[in-house]
C-alpha cells in the first residue's frame, strides 16, 4: 500500500485482538491485489441496544484502488455471548471487500464490460415509509440508502421489504453512505401486484 493502514476505534477503547485480526486480513487483501493505494477501518459502538445492555459492534472499511471508486463495506452485528470473539462480522466485511475487488480486477481486466449507467438488481432490505427512505442490498453484500425521490414512477408506496428493485448507484457517497441514484420496482414484482 502507498499509505500506511487506518484503523480507528470510535466510541470504543481500541482492541489488540481485533487490530490483529484487521491487519491480517488486509495483508490477505494485499496479497489478492496488490495495487490497493490506502485501507481505513473503522471499528465502533453504533448505538446501545437497551434491551440488554451488551454493546453493538460496527465495522466499516474503504479500499481505494487506482482508477476506481472507493471501494466500502460495512456490517454490524449485536456482541453475542461469544468471548468478545468478533471474528463474524470482521469476515463478512473483508470477503464483501474481496468480492468488491474481484469484480474490480475483472473489469480492469476486461472480462466483466463495465457499464455506468446499467442498473443492477437488489432487494429492498430496510424500508422506512413514514421518513421516506430505505436502503436496498446489493449483490456483494453493500447496503445502497434511498429516499422516494430517487422511486422512479412514484412506486415508492408500493415498495416492501424483499421486493427486487433494479438500481443505479450514485458515483458518490451521500450523507447515509453508499446511495442509490435510480431505484425502480423490478419487472417481476410488478407483474405479481
Amino acid at each position: 500500500m502507498e499509505s500506511p493502514l487506518q484503523i480507528v476505534f470510535k466510541d470504543m477503547d481500541s482492541s489488540p485482538y481485533l487490530e490483529e485480526l484487521i491487519r491480517s486480513r488486509v495483508e490477505r487483501l494485499e496479497r489478492f491485489h496488490g495495487s490497493i493505494i490506502s485501507c481505513r477501518v473503522v471499528v465502533h459502538i453504533p448505538h446501545r441496544s437497551a434491551e440488554s445492555g451488551k454493546l453493538p459492534l460496527a465495522l466499516s472499511v474503504e479500499v481505494n484502488i487506482p482508477n476506481h471508486n472507493t471501494i466500502v463495506a460495512k456490517d454490524s452485528e449485536e456482541r453475542h455471548d461469544a468471548k468478545m470473539d468478533h471474528t463474524l462480522v470482521v469476515n463478512r466485511v473483508f470477503e464483501a471487500i474481496q468480492r468488491q475487488l474481484e469484480q474490480a480486477s475483472r473489469i480492469e481486466k476486461g472480462i466483466v464490460k463495465h457499464h455506468e449507467s446499467a442498473p443492477d438488481t437488489g432487494r429492498v432490505v430496510r424500508l422506512f415509509p413514514d421518513q421516506d427512505y430505505g436502503f436496498v442490498e446489493m449483490v456483494g453484500g453493500t447496503d445502497l440508502y434511498f429516499s422516494r425521490a430517487v422511486v422512479g414512477d412514484n412506486q415508492f408506496d408500493r415498495l416492501e421489504v424483499g421486493a427486487l428493485v433494479q438500481v443505479t448507484p450514485a458515483r458518490e457517497e451521500g450523507p447515509m453512505g453508499p446511495q442509490a441514484s435510480v431505484v425502480r420496482l423490478h419487472e417481476a414484482s410488478r407483474a405479481a401486484s
